[in-house]
C-alpha cells in the first residue's frame, strides 16, 4: 500500500483550462487599443507572481504588470494600463472547461482520498474559475497563494492544506504542470509530487511523472512499478 491519504492539485493547466489562452487574449487587449504588441505574454507569465503578491484583485494586477512592462519597453505606462483595461474586457475569468477524464479522475479519487486545490493566482480570479466548472464538488480544500500565504513554490500553501485535510507531507502527493511552482514547491514541502507534462527535464524531479491528468488513473502512487 501506498499510505497516501490526500492528494493535492494544481488548478491552471492541470484540471482546467482557458478556453482561449492568454497570448490570444492579449493579442486581441492590444488590437482593442490599437497598438503594435508592447512585449509578449512570456513576460506576463514571468511578472505574474511577482504582481500577485502586491495586488488584491486580478484587474489590479494586470494593470501594475501592464504599466510597468510598457515603461521597461520604452512606453508611456498609461498606455499599459489600457492594453491590461483592454485585457479585462476580453478576457472571462468564468471561460474555462475542465480537461477530458477529470470529472472522471477527481470522482474516482475523491471517494479514496481528501482532495486539496493549491493554486497561484488573485482570490477573485481563481474562485471564478472554480465556480465556473462546478470542481468544488470533489474539493474538500482550497488554498489560493499570492500574498497570505506566499505563492508556490514556498512550502506554506501546501502545509495550509495540510492542516485543514488533516493529513501530513509524508501522506499526501501534489499534481501540478509546473515544474517550479508545483514540483518544487511539493518538494520544499516535503510531499512527493506528479508532474503533468509531455516532454522537458530541467528543474525539481518529480516523484512521478504523467502526461495527462486522465493518467491518474490508475493513481501511479499505488504502482508496484514506482
Amino acid at each position: 500500500m501506498s499510505g497516501i491519504e490526500a492528494v493535492c492539485f494544481d488548478l491552471d493547466g492541470t484540471p482546467l483550462r482557458y478556453r482561449r489562452s492568454p497570448a490570444e487574449v492579449l493579442q486581441a487587449s492590444f488590437e482593442r487599443v490599437g497598438v503594435d504588441p508592447l512585449f509578449p505574454v512570456e513576460d506576463y507569465y514571468e511578472r505574474y507572481d511577482e504582481f500577485a503578491r502586491q495586488c488584491d484583485s486580478m484587474a489590479e494586477l494586470r494593470s501594475e504588470c501592464f504599466g510597468t512592462l510598457a515603461v521597461e519597453n520604452g512606453c508611456e505606462a498609461s498606455l499599459g494600463r489600457a492594453v491590461a483595461t483592454a485585457f479585462d474586457a476580453e478576457r472571462d475569468q468564468s471561460n474555462v472547461e475542465l480537461y477530458p477524464r477529470v470529472p472522471a479522475v477527481l470522482e474516482t479519487l475523491s471517494q479514496r482520498y481528501e482532495i486539496g486545490i493549491v493554486t497561484n493566482g488573485t482570490r477573485d480570479a481563481q474562485r471564478r474559475k472554480i465556480e465556473a466548472v462546478g470542481i468544488e464538488q470533489w474539493i474538500d480544500t482550497i488554498v489560493i497563494a499570492g500574498q497570505d500565504p506566499p505563492p508556490k513554490p514556498a512550502s506554506e500553501p501546501f502545509e495550509r492544506a495540510l492542516d485543514s485535510l488533516d493529513a501530513t507531507p509524508a501522506t499526501t502527493v501534489h499534481v501540478g504542470d509546473s515544474r517550479e511552482a508545483d514540483i518544487s514547491g511539493a518538494t520544499n514541502a516535503g510531499l512527493d509530487s506528479v508532474w503533468i507534462s509531455g516532454s522537458g527535464t530541467d528543474g525539481s524531479v518529480p516523484t512521478y511523472r504523467v502526461t495527462s491528468i486522465g493518467n491518474l488513473l490508475p493513481p501511479p502512487w499505488e504502482s508496484s512499478d514506482s
